[in-house]
């Protein structure tokens, strides 16, 4: 079965995130240390959702996997990746691992 783990980047007040340094930078260390388990990636900026209304998440970067054994070995060289969130945002990132149903 396929799984999926979305990192999803919080828009709070006060909270920043560098989505040039994000791109260029965070996700090359996401290929190299997790792409050889990844089926696919994807990432999504937030827009706002009118003149006054701020994004609610900075982006969502949505990665899916073949299998649980996949993503146990994905998550097991993910150390640098967490390590590196300082260097591009100062919002907490939530995380969502499912099943992918369509």
């Amino acid at each position: 079965m396929a799984l999926s783990l979305q990192v999803i980047y919080p828009n709070t007040p006060g909270t920043s995130f560098d989505m040039e340094y994000y791109l260029d930078t965070h996700m090359s260390l996401v290929d190299k240390h997790m792409g050889p388990h990844l089926a696919s990636s994807l990432v999504t900026r937030g827009v706002p959702g009118g003149p006054d209304t701020p994004p609610p998440f900075h982006a969502i970067a949505t990665f899916t996997f073949a299998d649980k054994a996949a993503m146990e070995a994905a998550m097991s060289s993910s150390q640098p990746l967490l390590a590196d969130i300082p260097n591009f945002t100062d919002t907490a990132p939530q995380m969502l691992i499912g099943e992918v149903v369509a």
